[in-house]
């Protein structure tokens, strides 16, 4: 594989990065970016000033598992109109402004409910309705993208939107956190009514979104016949996401007192508690996706919901993607989605854990970790999207697997050496400009595999599965690194990232390494 055979000059990489559409993707990076950290680090931070016990903070991460699952309503966003909305701003920029709109009346509904006093209830709701709405972007945004410019942008768009993202995120969570301690809330002085006006402030960020969307255009689509435009249709497909919603919950509050059995049980049985806590629930989500589609077949057996319906909405995307490259390359790429990033993300569950173990404080953790760190990224992902325009996605995608498998491995010379402040330095820069320069390339690998027939579906489907093997195998860093020690468990990370780069090298043979497309013959 000819890594650096350039396909355009840097002159002419740099100067795509001032077209409307990726300049667009870093503004809707901002606003897809805010919403994640008022979740997860600001909302905890706000409820353990506020006296909740720690268990019960840690409940609400749950509130973000809608970005795992998006696949599953992906496909009301692809083939329902919105009324009003999508007449006058198009299919996309409608439900875009929409989940904007959504998330900005989460998070003041969030910011008008004290945790000190105020049901938790409510709480959670809101913030559920916030992972929801958030997710429900992330779902529209990834499809305009894909939509609004042709292949070979996609991965400045993906660099671009990156950037964006980190900066949403600095914004809800450094941000926050500045904001809510100017205002005179701190762990040991509580004020509601800073963390209120924080709250308010982040809704009033989402206005850059917003603006956004009111001023670019509406991306030229092809077969708009595959929106639904019939209220039955409409009607339909809503009532058969509501009912399966409704099973997979069902389960899951049935059977949680005999989950809780089942895990002392096997606990006993496999004397590992985190393992039988896993097979538990894996089965438990089993049954819980088991009875969503049992209700699915249901209604469509008994004539509620039309056959056609379904088949145009869940069946048709998968079925065009098998179609499209045939059923031994479908499960190469699938594969090679569902392995890319195991590197990055095993390693990154235990990381902070680490720094703490070599000695570095929190502040340090936070100055280089975080903020350098995040620099780095961004940096990565610009160098990334260059990268890609120039010598194609192909050649980057495997150099920016090469990078972050070699990359762990400065993690166990950080190991040998210990608490090291430049060495530490150098690992974050080497570690977090590898993995910005994969993501950009990725991002857009995953973009080209889409058909903008079925953008939303598909898309939300890659990106789903990019995450699913890795978190689960990332739940078991822990035990890895207590059996086996830090060092091994980064030259194993390591390892685990040798066959994406033969998973690569496969691909390559048959698929073009500049417009993304099915080799002839």
């Amino acid at each position: 594989m000819a890594l650096f055979t350039p396909q355009i000059s840097w002159q002419d990489s740099l100067r795509a990065f001032s077209q409307p559409p990726v300049v667009t993707m870093l503004f809707l990076g901002i606003s897809a970016g805010i919403p994640l950290l008022l979740i997860f680090s600001s909302l905890g931070l706000w409820m353990r000033e506020a006296g909740i016990e720690t268990a019960t903070v840690t409940y609400f991460s749950w509130a973000a598992l809608g970005y795992s699952f998006k696949f599953v309503w992906a496909p009301l966003v692809d083939k329902l109109p919105l009324p009003l909305l999508s007449k006058h701003l198009g299919q996309r920029r409608g439900w875009i402004l929409f989940s904007q709109l959504m998330i900005i009346m989460a998070i003041v509904l969030m910011a008008s409910l004290d945790p000190a006093q105020d049901s938790l209830f409510l709480i959670a709701f809101a913030a559920v309705l916030l992972g929801f709405s958030s997710a429900t972007q992330d779902i529209v945004i990834d499809a305009y993208r894909i939509e609004s410019a042709e292949n070979k942008l996609q991965a400045l768009m993906s660099s671009s939107y990156i950037a964006g993202y980190r900066i949403g995120m600095i914004i809800s969570g450094a941000g926050a956190l500045l904001l809510a301690s100017f205002f005179g809330s701190s762990l040991g002085d509580y004020s509601y009514v800073a963390w209120q006006v924080t709250y308010f402030c982040m809704a009033a960020m989402m206005l850059i979104g917003i603006i956004t969307t009111l001023i670019v255009d509406e991306p030229y689509k092809r077969n708009d016949n595959l929106v639904l435009h019939d209220t039955s249709e409409h009607l339909q497909l809503l009532l058969l996401f509501a009912l399966a919603i409704t099973s997979f919950i069902g389960v899951y509050y049935v059977s949680s007192g005999l989950t809780n059995i089942s895990k002392g049980a096997l606990s006993s049985v496999l004397a590992n508690r985190p393992l039988a806590s896993f097979v538990v629930e894996f089965f438990r989500l089993g049954l819980g996706i088991l009875a969503a589609g049992l209700c699915a077949k249901v209604l469509v057996s008994r004539g509620f919901i039309s056959h056609s319906i379904v088949f145009k909405s869940y069946i048709e995307p998968i079925k065009d993607f098998f179609q499209r490259y045939g059923l031994l390359l479908s499960w190469l790429l699938l594969a090679l989605i569902g392995l890319y990033r195991i590197s990055d993300i095993v390693l990154g569950v235990i990381s902070n854990l680490f720094y703490l173990d070599l000695g570095f404080s929190k502040p340090e953790i936070a100055s280089v970790v975080k903020t350098y760190g995040l620099l780095m990224t961004i940096t990565g992902g610009f160098l990334g999207g260059i990268l890609v325009l120039r010598f194609g996605v192909m050649r980057i995608l495997f150099l920016g697997a090469a990078l972050s498998a070699l990359t762990n491995l400065l993690f166990m010379l950080l190991a040998q050496v210990g608490y090291n402040i430049p060495m530490l330095y150098l690992v974050i820069s080497a570690d977090n400009l590898s993995a910005g320069l994969a993501s950009a390339a990725f991002i857009a690998f995953l973009s080209s595999l889409t058909n903008v027939s079925f953008t939303a579906v598909q898309y939300a489907i890659f990106s789903s599965l990019m995450t699913l093997l890795p978190k689960v195998l990332g739940g078991y860093s822990g035990s890895i690194v207590e059996s086996l020690g830090y060092e091994q468990f980064f030259i194993i990370t390591a390892l685990i990232g040798a066959p994406v780069l033969i998973l690569i090298v496969w691909a390559n043979k048959h698929v073009h390494l500049s417009d993304f497309t099915l080799k002839s013959g």
